[in-house]
């Protein structure tokens, strides 16, 4: 029997035992009281169906809500702007993705995975390249 092989042997059987005796964490409980619920927005959009992030912006997010259009934020979650209202012909956006060699071309699906009587169908996607300032129609009404 090999060295790795012996060593792979007594790792398998040590970790269960590792695992078993590390402590189990413990949270101050004053930490605890001290916190609220608050809602951090956006303040209207609706269900979030699609959320896509920027690789090389840590705190860059874009959403797509059921009813309110395509969100951003780039201070991770503390504030948002809406980038599609007027823009596109609905409210409905059912996916998102930020190219990965661009992170200025966004593409958006249109529409629900889960239709409800108060989501507007989808109308095709639309494409932006310049982080969501513009947008046109793609293709696929």
């Amino acid at each position: 029997m090999s060295l790795r092989n012996s060593f792979a042997i007594f790792v398998l059987f040590l970790s269960p035992s590792l695992a078993l005796a590390q402590p189990e964490p413990t949270i101050d409980e004053a930490f605890l009281e001290a916190m609220e619920y608050r809602s951090i927005g956006p303040y209207r959009g609706g269900r979030v169906t699609a959320v896509s992030g920027v690789n090389d912006s840590l705190h860059t997010f874009y959403m797509g809500s059921t009813g309110g259009g395509v969100w951003r934020t780039d201070d991770a979650d503390q504030n948002w702007e809406n980038l599609t209202d007027g823009q596109i012909d609905t409210g409905s956006i059912g996916s998102i993705a930020v190219a990965p060699s661009d992170p200025n071309v966004i593409y958006v699906g249109t529409g629900s995975a889960y239709p409800r009587g108060n989501v507007s169908a989808g109308v095709g996607m639309y494409r932006s390249t310049d982080a969501g300032n513009t947008w046109k129609h793609i293709g696929l009404p």
